[in-house]
């Protein structure tokens, strides 16, 4: 065995399987790397670095595909996305689904590539392949998977990833699909089509697929401006940012048919670039991302400052408070949303996961609203009126994901969701209020709800796995100041949920990145002292955060 920890054999095998690859793959530059790496051999990081490539296929999960950009069954590439085309069009065909495939890509490298594959590959099928028409947000592929009553959508995507990285986003359409991400059974019936698919040379291909038209661009629009109610205010002044993503002109676009003035961008981040430059993580959850468009705001004395992900399906808010200008929590917006919603009437089921804030909940049974607490994912939010029997109409993440219109995109959007912020800032600018005075009421009436999340980002995923072993086989009974309570939800999902007086923690692995994510929320009671609860609940996150990294790393 060599230093890299592959033995001789093993390594025998994984050359076997890298030529047999570059005998299949259907991309010049992928054969190139794959045959560039071989030659390297036996140098141990190119052994290990293709033992990793080989250790097994790119998983496909309920969020489809997601991972690095290489050569190789471990990775993003045509031969690999070529198969997952392969096997969601003989999944299709084997429940004898109706309708075309909807195919969508943002502008990473390798996405209108993959989309072409991929509608090449459904025509090769026997099915209707429709692509859109340039690169453009995840929410309007999903808008089209109902609009075009398709059987399927395929956005091609890594969102908020790292350049390196891409991925590829299933809807499916129909009542079993409700043209949302896929679920359990469908990506298991998926998956293993997947892996029945023989030689990728072998995959029929077809022509004729059609590139649409920008009429599904102007329908989107124009339900995008119905979210909002025609009487409220646009006396809104906003700036904007689309982190070298794909959103800005669709923002800018919908404000305006929503009756506001377009958004002022930050400029030098408008245009798509897939190397994301200024950016160590193109999401604007990350620290600091968002500090030129909350400069922009202070310069132009704007009301709302906007910043969209790269694929522009979520929403992150900064506006003047208390402390100064900040970026809302994810949790803080998705609550003000749904109050403003609520406010306005609108009936429907009210979710959100068991990751964010409780308060939506005591809110709703507050107001009389039904409500649903789901698993993590938008997947399952859109799914929350299963438990309600009530159509949902309002549905959050607190990893600043938003779904104010579920009959025209059944999943979040960081486009219509930017809309009903700016109007929610219209109604309390003309009010004479502000963000942080609609906050104060809530918490006045309800109390403090704090939230704060701890990501540890791992190169090894053994790690975060060790981790869960190693909190399960001693659960937690204490916790900083709180005794606690800890409850495994497996095989729900892969998570531990750990409960004091006034205090809960949910620690999970992430579904998307190499993260252990461990979310924490503080709830102090109300005293009629919006600010000192602030404080006091402030005092106790960071008491709360410093024994929760103890118990994670």
């Amino acid at each position: 065995m060599n230093s890299s920890g592959i033995g001789h054999r093993d390594l025998e095998a994984v050359v076997t399987a890298a030529k047999a690859w570059i005998a299949d793959d259907p991309d010049s530059e992928s054969r190139d790397e794959m045959t560039t790496l071989l030659d390297k051999l036996p140098d141990d990081a190119v052994a290990a670095d293709l033992a990793d490539r080989f250790s097994g296929p790119l998983t496909f999960g309920t969020a489809g595909l997601r991972g690095p950009l290489r050569a190789g069954p471990n990775g993003m590439n045509r031969a690999v996305v070529c198969r997952a085309a392969a096997g969601l069009a003989a999944y299709l065909n084997a429940i004898d689904a109706t309708g075309p495939v909807v195919i969508g890509y943002d502008a990473r490298y390798g996405s209108k590539q993959f989309a072409y594959d991929t509608a090449q590959i459904v025509v090769g099928s026997g099915r209707e392949a429709k692509v859109m028409p340039r690169e453009l947000p995840t929410p309007l592929l999903a808008f089209a998977v109902g609009h075009f009553n398709a059987a399927a959508g395929v956005m091609v995507t890594a969102s908020h990833n790292p350049p390196q990285d891409n991925g590829y986003k299933v809807y499916l359409g129909g009542d079993e699909g409700r043209n949302a991400q896929i679920v359990p059974p469908a990506d298991v019936g998926i998956s293993d089509a997947i892996a029945s698919v023989g030689k990728v040379a072998d995959i029929p291909r077809g022509g004729g697929f059609e590139v649409v038209d920008d009429a599904i661009v102007t329908a989107y629009l124009s339900r995008a401006a119905g979210v909002l109610d025609p009487a409220t205010s646009r006396d809104v002044t906003a700036v904007s940012t689309a982190l070298h993503g794909v959103g800005g002109p669709l923002l800018g676009a919908a404000f305006e048919a929503a009756g506001f003035a377009a958004p002022t961008p930050v400029a030098a981040q408008q245009t798509p670039n897939p190397d994301f430059p200024g950016l160590a993580f193109p999401n604007p959850e990350e620290k600091n991302v968002m500090d030129e468009v909350v400069a922009l705001a202070q310069r132009d004395n704007a009301d709302i400052a906007i910043a969209n992900d790269p694929d522009a399906d979520r929403c992150a808010i900064a506006v003047p408070m208390r402390d100064g200008w900040r970026a809302l929590r994810g949790d803080e917006l998705g609550v003000l949303l749904a109050d403003h919603l609520i406010r306005r009437g609108e009936k429907g089921t009210y979710a959100t996961t068991i990751v964010s804030s409780s308060l939506l909940g005591v809110l709703c049974k507050a107001r009389g609203v039904p409500y649903a607490e789901t698993l993590t994912g938008f997947k399952w939010i859109v799914r929350g009126p299963d438990s309600t029997g009530v159509p949902l109409r309002f549905g959050y993440e607190e990893a600043i994901g938003y779904c104010v219109d579920p009959l025209s995109v059944n999943d979040k959007d960081g486009i219509t969701a930017a809309l009903v912020a700016a109007e929610l800032i219209g109604v309390l600018k003309a009010s004479g209020q502000s963000v942080q005075d609609r906050l104060d009421e809530i918490y006045t009436e309800f109390g403090h709800y704090k939230t704060d999340q701890i990501s540890v980002r791992v190169e090894d995923l053994t790690i975060i796995s060790d981790t869960m072993r190693r909190l399960r086989d001693d659960l937690p009974t204490r916790l900083g100041d709180w005794d606690v309570v800890t409850e495994d939800i497996l095989p729900q999902t892969d998570a531990l949920i750990v409960r004091g007086d006034g205090v809960r923690v949910v620690i999970r692995p992430s579904g998307t990145e190499p993260k252990l994510k461990a979310y924490l929320e503080i709830v102090v009671p109300p005293t009629g002292d919006a600010t000192a609860d602030a404080a006091t609940a402030a005092d106790q996150m960071t008491t709360l955060r410093t024994a929760v990294e103890s118990l994670v790393n």
